[in-house]
């Protein structure tokens, strides 16, 4: 028996895709929800110390926060191998974006519409770099629902930057988003990092 490797037989392309937006937006919930495997955490309780810097409108029942990251994988029809990095939110944790960010193929900003102004910095932090990146409206039960255009024109959105409706609940929505981003980073001449051997 000859256990040489086969041509019909190869390892995914290996790709990085950071997980951005504002504090409480659902980065931690998508990660979770796509992940083939268990995600990595790295929450802290939010505390009564902390009320002065931590804005909860909106987000009310809000107990924890991501102080570096997140980080789950999901396999995209047997090609892609995405390596998932949700950013914290908070700006006092955004020192932590740019050695998250290292060659990653692109983002995904997710907006909270009950509080879509904390998508700002996001979007301004990849448009900045030159860095692929699709905004997902994170649409939670009883929001107001915002048509696209409403909400390109109010993040000052370039058109050919798109913006996708998910449920950051649940895995078939994220995997939509996640696919996506990976069509829109190759469209823009972005290319994966490498493969996995």
């Amino acid at each position: 028996m000859e256990f040489g490797r086969s041509d019909h037989w190869r390892l995914p392309t290996a790709i990085k895709i950071l997980i951005a937006g504002g504090f409480g937006a659902g980065k931690t919930t998508m990660v979770g929800a796509v992940s083939e495997t268990r995600p990595l955490r790295t929450e802290e309780a939010l505390t009564q110390v902390g009320s002065h810097v931590d804005d909860l409108s909106g987000v009310e029942r809000k107990l924890t926060t991501t102080v570096a990251m997140d980080f789950g994988r999901i396999t995209i029809a047997n090609d892609y191998m995405l390596y998932l990095f949700g950013t914290p939110g908070q700006e006092r944790f955004w020192f932590v974006w740019d050695e998250l960010a290292m060659g990653a193929l692109g983002a995904v900003v997710l907006a909270d519409t009950r509080r879509l102004d904390d998508c700002f910095p996001a979007v301004d932090y990849f448009e900045k770099r030159e860095q692929p990146f699709i905004v997902a409206l994170n649409c939670f039960d009883g929001t107001r629902p915002f048509t696209v255009g409403q909400v390109r024109s109010a993040i000052g959105l370039e058109p050919e930057i798109p913006i996708v409706r998910c449920d950051a609940r649940r895995r078939d929505s994220g995997r939509e988003v996640l696919i996506t981003l990976v069509e829109h980073a190759m469209r823009m001449g972005a290319s994966p990092v490498g493969t996995m051997s």
